[in-house]
This record gives C-alpha cells, structure tokens and sequence, in this order.
C-alpha cells in the first residue's frame, strides 16, 4: 500500500505491506510456508514461534509444512508472553516465524523468550523482509522477499513535515 503509514517499529514508512492480504486465501498462506519450508534446507525445529497478530498465520502453516507444533507468543502490557496453556520446552529447537520484519524487533522478542524458556532459536523465517538484510544481521533468516523499503523516525519523517498524518494499518496498538 502506498500513504504515509506509522508502523509497528514506531517508524513511519511511505509504503506499507500487509500480509494479510495474502494469508486470507489458504492456498496462498500454504504457498508461502512450502517455499519457506524448501528455503531451509535440512533445518527442522521442534516448534514454530510466531509473534501475534500478524504471523499467527504463517506461523501455523510454517508448523504443518514441517510436521511440528506451531505456538504464538501474545502482548501482555508491552511484553510477549505465551498464554493459552503454550508451553516451550528445555532444549527444543525452535524457527522463529513472522509476516514482515522492518527493525527486527518483534522477532528478537520471540527469540528471547523462546531462550528464557531454554530453548534454542535455530532460525528465522518471514514472507517479507523490509529491511533489505539489515535488521537481522547475522541471525539467519529465511525471507520469500528481500526489500529495501524506507523508514524514518518521527521527528525526521519527510510524510510528517509535509503536513501529512500516519495511519496505523498494523495489529500493535
């Protein structure tokens, strides 16, 4: 999508890409997991952890496409936790999921609580990476699309100095 948008980061972005979009057609959301899935090679994990909202999708077909469990991790104030009755075990290997990476900063929080529950984050795969390779610098992480896409800061976003107003698209509110 092409605006001025405010994204979960915090940054602002002329371009916003909503997965969404494509994960609502099954097919679609099974595609994705199968090239993500074949872009890993002989990595298998245990489990798939997926940030919510967003990658909960990709997440869980990621799961079927490995023959594992798929968890999600949910916000509680601004911390992700694990609800529901998830349980991560000691030792499990775990692929980090998530739908677009723009900072990283979502999926390093799942891959710190997947370490708290002392497992072993063994990769990351996402659709979309927005930051041309930056952001996950030497983790490594599966992407069906590596883009470079801009961003700023707030106080330097050009959308913003030109009078316009962000919208928030995203699921973080």
């Amino acid at each position: 999508m092409e605006g001025h948008f405010l994204l979960s980061s915090g940054l602002h972005s002329p371009q916003y890409l909503q997965c969404a979009k494509v994960l609502q057609w099954p097919r679609f959301a099974e595609w994705c997991a199968t090239r993500l899935t074949a872009l890993m090679g002989s990595e298998k994990p245990d489990l798939v952890v997926s940030p919510a909202m967003g990658a909960i999708i990709i997440g869980h077909e990621l799961g079927r496409s490995l023959g594992c469990r798929a968890v999600f991790a949910e916000r509680v104030g601004d911390v992700l936790r694990l609800r529901r009755g998830f349980r991560i075990r000691k030792a499990e290997k775990a692929l980090i999921a998530d739908d677009v990476v723009t900072t990283g900063g979502s999926t390093r929080e799942t891959m710190a609580l997947v370490e708290d529950h002392g497992a072993i984050p063994i990769a990351v795969a996402s659709i979309i990476d927005r930051s041309g390779g930056k952001a996950l610098e030497g983790m490594v992480h599966h992407c069906l699309w590596s883009l470079n896409i801009p961003t700023f800061l707030p106080e330097e976003c050009p959308l913003c100095k030109s009078g316009s107003k962000p919208q928030k698209p995203g699921s973080r509110a």
